[in-house]
C-alpha cells in the first residue's frame, strides 16, 4: 500500500521533472482505493492543466498505467493541481444546486450537457443527498446525466 503511493509520488515528480518543474507532490489515499496526488500551484498550472484538465487527466492515466505495469495494488489514481478539481466540482456542486431545484418544482427530468466521469460522479452524489433520482446516458463523449424526480 505505502509502496504503491511512494511509487506513484515519484513517478509523477520525475515526469514533472522533464517540464522544468521540481516540486514536492503531496500524497495521500482515499479509503485506502485512490491515490489522491496533489500537486502546488506553480507558473506552469496552465500548462499542466491544459484545456478542460485533459493534460491533468493524462498525466492520472500515465502514473495509473505505471502502477499497473509494476503490479502494484492500487492503480486507481487522482491528480489534482493547484485544486483545479476541487474548485471545479465546488462550482459545479453550486450549478448542480439550481438544477436540483428546478427539477424538484417542475418535477419533470432534466437532461444535462455530456460531462466528464468525474462530473457525472459528483452530480450522482449531489442529486442522491437532494432525494432525486439520476441516470447516465449516452456513449463516449455524448454521455450525460439525466436528473429525474424521486417516484
Amino acid at each position: 500500500m505505502e509502496e504503491a503511493i511512494l511509487y506513484a509520488k515519484k513517478y509523477l515528480e520525475d515526469l514533472l521533472s522533464f517540464f522544468g518543474l521540481n516540486t514536492d507532490i503531496y500524497a495521500t489515499t482515499e479509503d485506502n482505493e485512490v491515490i489522491e496526488l496533489n500537486v502546488p500551484s506553480t507558473h506552469l498550472n496552465g500548462f499542466l492543466i491544459g484545456q478542460k484538465g485533459e493534460t491533468m487527466r493524462a498525466l492520472q492515466y500515465m502514473v495509473s498505467n505505471a502502477l499497473k505495469n509494476n503490479n502494484y495494488e492500487i492503480t486507481r489514481v487522482n491528480v489534482d493541481i493547484a485544486e483545479y478539481k476541487k474548485s471545479r466540482a465546488d462550482r459545479l456542486s453550486s450549478k448542480a444546486m439550481e438544477w436540483v431545484e428546478t427539477v424538484k418544482k417542475s418535477g419533470e427530468p432534466m437532461d444535462l450537457k455530456p460531462m466528464n466521469a468525474a462530473d457525472r460522479r459528483t452530480i450522482h452524489k449531489l442529486a442522491s443527498e437532494n432525494n432525486l433520482v439520476t441516470e447516465s446516458v449516452g456513449e463516449g463523449r455524448d454521455r450525460h446525466v439525466v436528473l429525474k424526480p424521486a417516484e
